[in-house]
Formats: structure tokens, C-alpha cells, sequence
């Protein structure tokens, strides 16, 4: 595998006003960029070409050392419309990476799902507390369901979901299959959760991982002390 595709098109409204100032890749933690440490890990772990999608201030991502596409419609489209705009640069991948622009995570992310047996897979941690999570269901370390609302899935495990994935040709074409009905979807939530019954989508359980999102004021307070655990992880 030697491509990833980053999904960066997102407003950040719920950032306000700092949201509105730049993109939430280039939002600082520890004194980069998000998006730069998170090329920086891809680099590491042997990923040779990074496609991003942008969307909201696409113009700050023309400084990074990656291949860019553009959503013209981020205003009003979901994230599975995002990933669809990348379908000709992925053309001819057999397998890639698919994360969010807004993660603060460690290595071992990469690293699990990059020796993961499953053709299909994402990242699932233990909870972190952080508010607003996805919620996973899994059978056996396969994905059955995802959530807000975890009263919506079945009972059994439930874990929560990273924005960290391996996806096939196979589950892309069929993402995109179900983009095609509608522009507003998310890629998780609405796409993965459809094609789970047709894929078998592993769950790749990091229970202990440190990560983090940054969708609010309080994600970003939390994804500060999340990146200093892992450089003292790693002192």
C-alpha cells in the first residue's frame, strides 16, 4: 500500500469564528500543523503518495508536499462527496488510507491497520470520553453498525471509531455507488455502514490508543494534552 487520502473540506463551524480563519488540518497542536505531523506519521509508515481533499480555505494546503483535489460543493455536501472527488486520483489503487484532516493520533494507528488481514478495515479505540464520539458495533472484529447515539446499536461491543480506515477498490467503488443517490452523506455513518453487510470491514482494536479529533473549543483543549502524552510516550 503506498497511497492515502486525507478528507479536508470541512467548514469547522463549530470552531467559530477560529474555524472560519483557516482549515482544521492547519489548526496548531504542540506547534504544527495537525495535518503536517499527520504526513509526517503516513511518510513513516511507507505511504508514498498522499492525496488530500480540500474544501474551506483550500488555498492554506498549496504549502504541503501533497497531490490536492477540490469538493467545489464543501458547502453543502457531505464527507462521502469529498472522498468521490478524489475517485480519479485513487484510480489506480488497489488499497489506501483514508483519515480525517482534524486527528491528533498516535503511530501505532497506522501501524495496526497497516498489518491488519482484512482487505477493508478501521481504526477502533477504548473511550476516550471526548464528547460527540461514533459509537461502533462489531461482531468478531467485524463492522456491523456505527452511531452517535449508542442506544441505536445492537447490543455487544462497542468501541469508538477513529477516522482512520483501509479501504479497497471493491468497498470504494461501492462508496461510491452510494454517493451517487446523494451528496449529503457522511462517509462513515451513511457509507461504510451500508456497505457492511455486503464487506467484511474489520474493526482494529487499539484499545489503549491516544487520538483525538478536533471539532469544538473542547476537542481542541483535549487534543493538546493528547499530543503531550504521546511525545512523553515517546521520550
Amino acid at each position: 500500500m503506498r497511497t492515502a487520502c486525507i478528507l479536508a473540506a470541512g467548514r469547522g463551524t463549530r470552531l467559530g469564528a477560529f474555524g472560519q480563519m483557516r482549515p482544521k488540518g492547519f489548526i496548531e497542536v504542540g506547534g504544527a500543523p495537525i495535518v503536517v505531523r499527520s504526513v509526517e506519521r503516513l511518510r513513516r509508515a511507507g505511504i508514498e503518495r498522499v492525496v488530500v481533499v480540500t474544501g474551506h480555505q483550500a488555498d492554506w494546503y498549496a504549502e504541503l508536499d501533497v497531490e490536492r483535489v477540490h469538493n467545489a460543493e464543501f458547502a453543502h455536501t457531505g464527507s462521502l462527496r469529498s472522498l468521490a472527488c478524489a475517485r480519479e486520483a485513487l484510480a489506480g489503487e488497489e488499497t489506501f488510507l483514508l483519515l480525517e484532516s482534524d486527528l491528533v493520533y498516535e503511530q501505532r494507528a497506522l501501524e495496526a491497520l497497516l498489518v491488519s488481514p482484512h482487505e477493508s478495515a478501521i481504526v477502533v479505540s477504548g473511550p476516550t470520553g471526548a464528547g460527540d464520539e461514533v459509537w461502533v458495533a462489531h461482531d468478531e472484529g467485524r463492522l456491523v453498525s456505527m452511531s452517535k447515539d449508542p442506544g441505536r446499536l445492537s447490543s455487544g461491543p462497542h468501541a469508538e471509531l477513529v477516522g482512520i480506515s483501509r479501504i479497497s477498490r471493491a468497498l470504494f467503488e461501492a462508496l461510491l455507488e452510494i454517493d451517487r443517490e446523494s451528496g449529503a452523506l457522511a462517509y462513515e455513518t451513511d457509507g461504510l455502514v451500508r456497505c457492511a453487510g455486503r464487506f467484511d470491514i474489520g474493526c482494529v482494536m487499539v484499545t489503549d490508543l491516544r487520538w483525538g479529533e478536533i471539532d469544538d473549543e473542547a476537542h481542541l483543549a483535549r487534543a493538546h494534552h493528547v499530543h503531550d502524552e504521546i511525545v512523553r510516550m515517546n521520550a
